[in-house]
């Protein structure tokens, strides 16, 4: 392949819509190569923004807006982000010869929790809980009796968990149907799906080039409110488990179809696996790949896109832990302790321009063996705060 100079007539570029922190890598790995970046976000400064050529903030749910910076730069690539983008827009692009990634229908399916669970439970066959989709305050209370207690409730469109809780009794509903109706995305349609009562759940990063399919070592997470706080790698599990997971993940690849990288998130109970969501970029839980692989989840998405060679070497266990900010500023301030520096402990602050409440704005990344990483990572991220 040949690879040219940013800011050339001849330069290969890429188009990111939505430039939080995992744009902001993917950024970094493609600039590597000489790619010229162009991100694109609704607010200022984000975090890919800082690390770009050129960068536009505007409406990604306007598809006008959308599609007139397409048009403008006219990237080899666009590479969605986010969620909360206009669907519509993406579709046009592609009639007009633009390359999306993975590919617009993709994008649509996996933007929309009942898309993407019609499309493995009913057109593949994959094994999922069972759900309803439901637009009404009774329809769910019906729903959650059908499928049983506890179970989830959240909208079909939302990203980082919001909106998502767990009804133990039916004395949970009203507030669940609030927590989801005040989420950020479209919360006119939910999802009310039964609680698998799973052992632990895994994101298994699955990585497609056009010639290839290649997996990472199975992450571990834990979320809280649907949104990860702790994610580790490998996860322990069984040859049986995984080999089933694999087969999942390839599945809903395939798919999908397209190129790049997809955080394919699973339950696990015993031998058994289910599929629960999956993602067409990288994959919050996958940051820990910045310590643990050779070419982290960013570089591998990034080489996909390409059409490049997936091959990596697994460096070792580690683990990570995500700091969220306690307070509201617009002048923030991630105050990290001395001891966090060391020879196998990174952090990564991401350089939001704001902070918010339960706004991620860092990550800690520890390297050793498992259990010691994730211990000490879980320790480590008490020593990080806002200022």
């Amino acid at each position: 392949m040949l690879f040219s100079a940013p800011l050339k007539n001849n330069s290969k570029k890429i188009m990111l819509l939505g430039s939080g922190e995992l744009g902001k890598e993917v950024a970094i790995e493609a600039q590597r190569l000489g790619i010229e970046v162009v991100a694109v976000d609704r607010y200022e400064h984000a975090p890919a923004h800082l690390v770009s050529n050129r960068s536009y903030v505007i409406n990604m749910q306007d598809k006008e807006a959308v599609l007139e910076i397409i048009r403008l730069e006219k990237p080899d690539y666009i590479l969605p982000e986010i969620e909360a983008i206009s669907i519509d827009a993406l579709f046009i692009a592609e009639e007009e010869g633009f390359c999306v990634i993975p590919n617009a229908e993709a994008v649509s399916k996996t933007m929309n929790r009942k898309n993407i669970r019609r499309f493995a439970a009913e057109d593949l066959g994959i094994k999922t809980s069972r759900y309803h989709f439901v637009c009404t305050y009774e329809d769910m209370c019906y729903a959650a009796e059908d499928v049983g207690f506890p179970c989830v409730i959240k909208p079909v469109m939302s990203s980082s968990g919001h909106g998502q809780s767990i009804a133990k009794t039916p004395f949970d509903l009203e507030n669940s149907w609030e927590i989801a109706k005040e989420a950020r995305g479209d919360a006119s349609e939910l999802i009310v799906e039964e609680f698998i009562p799973f052992d632990y759940e895994i994101t298994l990063l699955t990585v497609r080039n056009g010639k290839e399919t290649v997996f990472c070592e199975p992450i571990g997470h834990i979320q809280k409110d649907g949104d990860y706080i702790y994610s580790w790698q490998p996860m322990e599990m069984s040859k049986k488990a995984l080999k089933r997971s694999k087969v999942i993940a390839q599945s809903i690849t395939d798919g999908l179809g397209g190129r790049g990288l997809f955080g394919v998130e699973l339950f696990v109970k015993g031998d058994e696996v289910y599929f629960s969501e999956v993602s067409p970029r990288p994959h919050d839980t996958g940051m820990v790949t910045l310590i643990t692989q050779s070419q982290s989840e960013f570089a591998l998405h990034v080489r996909a896109v390409l059409g490049l060679p997936l091959g990596f070497t697994f460096y070792g266990d580690g683990a990570s832990a995500a700091f969220k900010s306690t307070v509201e500023s617009h002048e923030p301030v991630v105050n990290v302790a001395d001891k966090l520096f060391d020879t196998k402990t990174f952090v990564r602050v991401f350089g939001k321009p704001e902070a918010h409440v339960g706004r991620r704005m860092a990550v800690v990344l520890v390297f050793d063996k498992v259990n010691k990483a994730l211990k000490k990572a879980k320790k480590l991220i008490k020593k990080v705060k806002d200022a």
